[in-house]
């Protein structure tokens, strides 16, 4: 299925959008990517095989009521990427919900008006799943994020809301298009453009003396060209439908260090001292109160936990396959370094 009308991607210089892009243009399609600034801006964007053809980049305001309309107009095909993704904020409701919330409107609004839409493809987050692991449980689709708030994990709470939002203005309106949303765990892989996304940011933190020692602690992962296909084919499967947990697999803190040392990367500042035992989660959670807010509440609330999830409708209804997460990390930290986001070795 190649459209030959536009696909819309907004937050076009997005770490994930990005990658959307290029898959698409591969693909044949025509994309009309969102922006902030001058298309000018962006030449990392520009640069894409295919984009002197096929790329036009439209600088827009997300919160600007209509802003969209012209944009989105004669599409059939949306893929909402934009939304902030910062931890600690000063103030949740400007610098998170509302761009959120507000941009997620404003695009599907346009998207009602345009007529042509057939899906809207969502990117949302395990943070509208759940804003803290439950070692008990496995979480599905079928979970939503509850706890999050203003005070606690607002960008989860921002994320949620939004996609809420979503879901709700489609079943209030009833339109003739459909939306399918997928929600990745924790995004890494190399990046298109000069700027460091906030997962890719962690582990830098993690190889260049910021973490204290190794905590008990794990993360869900998946690679960014792997979220980039699931968008992909989200949009090109018909019977796609509902929320996709998007994630390859569990790694733990003690388990990343020790893929990083075995990947060649033992020179540098890795955390030696294991603080993955009940002494050294009571001491992790004492020292999470000298953190910024976010930070430290992160660390209480997820410290000591194991995610657990089952990502089988990915797998079973997009039919989609993962890259191993040790492949990924070490192109990862090799994208990082040409960068210079880190230095060759220490």
């Amino acid at each position: 299925m190649i459209t030959t009308k536009p696909v819309c991607v907004t937050g076009a210089s997005g770490f994930i959008a990005a990658h959307i892009i290029r898959d698409l243009l591969d693909r044949g399609y025509s994309v009309r990517g969102t922006v902030r600034k001058s298309p000018q801006s962006y030449p990392f964007l520009l640069g894409l095989s295919g984009a002197k053809e096929r790329l036009e980049l439209v600088q827009a305001d997300l919160l600007t009521a209509g802003a969209y309309d012209r944009i989105i107009e004669g599409c059939e095909y949306v893929m909402h990427t934009a939304s902030p993704y910062e931890i600690n904020v000063k103030n949740p409701q400007t610098d998170l919900v509302d761009p959120a919330v507000n941009g997620t409107e404003t695009v599907l609004e346009s998207c009602q008006k345009s007529g042509s839409v057939k899906r809207i493809i969502f990117t949302s987050s395990i943070a509208a799943i759940t804003d803290e692991p439950n070692s008990m449980k496995v979480f599905t689709e079928k979970d939503w994020n509850t706890m999050s708030s203003l005070e606690r994990h607002p960008y989860h709470y921002s994320k949620t809301l939004a996609e809420r939002a979503a879901w709700d203005f489609v079943m209030r309106k009833r339109q003739n298009f459909d939306l399918v949303v997928i929600n990745p765990f924790m995004v890494i892989g190399p990046s298109l453009s000069p700027s460091l996304n906030t997962t890719n940011r962690m582990i830098r933190d993690i190889m260049s003396g910021v973490y204290p020692g190794i905590m008990d602690i794990n993360w869900g992962f998946v690679d960014v060209r792997d979220v980039a296909k699931a968008h992909l084919l989200a949009m090109e499967t018909d019977t796609a439908s509902g929320r996709y947990l998007c994630s390859a697999e569990t790694l733990h803190m003690k388990g990343l260090v020790a893929l990083l040392k075995s990947s060649g990367f033992s020179t540098y500042a890795l955390p030696k001292v294991d603080l993955s035992g009940k002494a050294g989660t009571i001491l992790m959670k004492v020292l999470s109160y000298t953190q910024p807010r976010d930070t430290g509440m992160y660390i209480r609330t997820n410290i000591g936990r194991t995610f657990r999830y089952d990502n089988a409708k990915i797998l079973h209804e997009l039919g989609i396959s993962f890259m191993p997460i040790k492949d990924s990390l070490t192109e990862t930290v090799k994208d990082m370094i040409r960068w210079g986001h880190l230095p060759q070795s220490r």
